[in-house]
């Protein structure tokens, strides 16, 4: 059985105590991934999926930094970061945030479906790091038809995981959903 049948919740702490610690909680008991857009009908309250994963890297946080004018030496200077207690190269919440929605975009669950993003709630749990693992896990929370019948209001708990099984952030977006699939 997939992790997010009959109501299972996956169980992603106590993992990365082996050998191959990334590899197993990246595989263990997790929600199906999406292949094909969801329409609002194909998106109940309850249902999960999960993402694939990706690595933040050096190139990410300078990219990321530079451009949107992060430039601070937590994000800039390698010290930075250790200057301020952390064990690692802080990355923004921002990029996390940023990341965890390419994750969720290309891995299909609203491709060709998903209209309008709404906004978010988002939380910052604990810190990300150059090199940490990223993964998301989304569960609908929320739903409703709008007036015009032919979209919905969508909202989920995206749960954003690193490769140690620690929830680094949540956020929660609302997005306009179609009621079904256009042909292109």
């Amino acid at each position: 059985m997939v992790g997010g049948e009959r109501g299972s919740t996956p169980q992603l702490s106590g993992y990365g105590h082996g050998k191959n610690a990334s590899e197993e909680l990246m595989v263990a008991d997790l929600p199906p991934r999406p292949h094909r857009g969801w329409t609002f009908h194909e998106l109940p309250v309850g249902k999960r999926w999960s993402t694939s994963r990706r690595t933040v890297t050096e190139t990410d946080l300078m990219i990321y930094a530079t451009q949107f004018g992060f430039v601070e030496g937590l994000f800039l200077d390698a010290t930075g970061s250790k200057r301020a207690g952390y064990s690692g190269r802080l990355v923004p919440g921002s990029l996390v945030m940023s990341l965890a929605e390419g994750l969720i975009i290309s891995g299909g669950a609203i491709a060709g479906t998903g209209i309008a993003y709404l906004g978010a709630e988002v939380q910052v749990k604990g810190p990300t790091f150059v090199d940490d693992s990223l993964q998301v896990i989304a569960e609908v929370t929320a739903g409703r038809l709008t007036s015009k019948q032919d979209r919905g209001i969508v909202t989920t708990k995206n749960e954003v995981f690193n490769q140690n099984g620690d929830v680094v952030m949540v956020y929660t977006p609302t997005r306009m959903i179609l009621v079904e699939h256009v042909d292109d």
